[in-house]
């Protein structure tokens, strides 16, 4: 990956967005589109919306979409000792959470806070291995009254967890939010490229979707305006290459072993054997993963918005989904952008997609 597409990723992927609060990031993605986009304009929900124009008449009209929201809290209380309880934005695992650090996203601006716990030695043995509920954590941010914690934070700002992006051995990285900042960047690299390669046979629509992680809802509203022939989700995967996964109930899938292509009901079949063309032909490692109902992705509400859409989903292998340490493989996201820019360029009609 180039050190200015790395810049790009890293600073997307560390501002914060959570489901609801997703703008921070959002104009990250503008400004990286902003002179690459023949428009790009963003819609009541908070969605960015870029467009290419195409070369031809009457093109079919492709989107892709990456959710840039990230799980994350939201202050619910603040006790009389100026601690924070929260509840959870999207699906964070509560075993994950005591003893973090967190961020607190303020009007006055970031706040670092503590997620606290009783020491070991003043838990009954017989509790040591019980999930603290969420109504029972809270956040210390170093105040001792409610007239303290008041001044600095609000009830109903957001938090995530206070962690950044680092780089592992090779090509292997680390951070919160991947899921699926990693899928806007991607989207935003494939219309870069398109912009340097020249106008493709179809009108493209990149969409940095919001609040997926709350149920597809910037996808749906998105879908819905921008009423595409055909979908395609960029997404996160199960990496399955880790101990005490069961690999006969979740498929075999491997980080840096290039993108998944999902198949099942949820995948238009001809859009599907057009990938794997392209990925043969462009010598592009890949892997298939079996989806044998909706996802529960973007390409789920694509696929039924209007009249339907012919929809794909690819992923990237993510090793430790919805923590604060997932981890995947550069080389996955730079083989995801050849892959779907390569598609782009074959994509002949609208009519190839209607099952025979």
């Amino acid at each position: 990956m180039k050190d200015k597409d790395f810049a790009f990723f890293k600073e997307l992927v560390e501002t914060p967005s959570p489901s609801g609060f997703e703008q921070p990031a959002q104009r990250i993605v503008r400004r990286e589109l902003g002179g690459v986009a023949d428009e790009v304009r963003t819609d009541v929900m908070g969605n960015v919306i870029a467009r290419i124009g195409g070369q031809g008449e009457d093109l079919p009209r492709v989107m892709l979409a990456g959710h840039c929201d990230e799980i994350g809290f939201m202050i619910r209380y603040i006790d009389e000792g100026g601690f924070l309880y929260f509840a959870p934005i999207g699906g964070v695992d509560a075993h994950l959470v005591p003893g973090q650090r967190v961020t607190v996203h303020t009007v006055g601006g970031p706040v670092l806070g503590v997620v606290g716990k009783k020491p070991i030695h003043l838990i009954d043995p017989k509790d040591r291995e019980t999930v603290v509920k969420f109504k029972s954590q809270f956040i210390d941010i170093g105040v001792s009254s409610r007239e303290e914690a008041e001044k600095i934070v609000a009830v109903g700002d957001p938090a995530t967890f206070a962690v950044g992006l680092e780089r592992l051995q090779g090509d292997r990285v680390t951070s919160r939010a991947f899921d699926d900042k990693m899928g806007a960047f991607i989207v935003a690299r494939i219309l870069q490229e398109v912009r340097r390669r020249g106008p493709a046979p179809v009108e493209l629509y990149g969409v940095s979707t919001v609040q997926e992680e709350l149920g597809l809802r910037g996808g749906t509203t998105s879908a819905y305006g921008v009423n595409p022939d055909v979908g395609i989700a960029v997404e996160v995967g199960f990496a399955t290459d880790v101990p005490d996964i069961d690999k006969k109930e979740a498929g075999e899938t491997k980080v840096g072993a290039g993108p998944i292509l999902a198949r099942g009901a949820n995948i238009n079949p001809a859009l599907f054997e057009l990938l794997l063309r392209v990925a043969r032909e462009e010598e592009i490692p890949f892997q298939v993963a079996g989806a044998p109902r909706a996802t529960g992705t973007d390409a789920n509400v694509m696929q039924v918005s209007r009249g339907g859409a012919a929809t794909a989903l690819v992923s990237v292998p993510l090793r430790y989904m919805h923590s604060p340490v997932e981890l995947l493989c550069l080389a996955d996201l730079e083989n995801t952008v050849r892959l779907l820019t390569g598609l782009l360029y074959r994509i002949e009609s609208r009519q190839a997609f209607i099952p025979n």
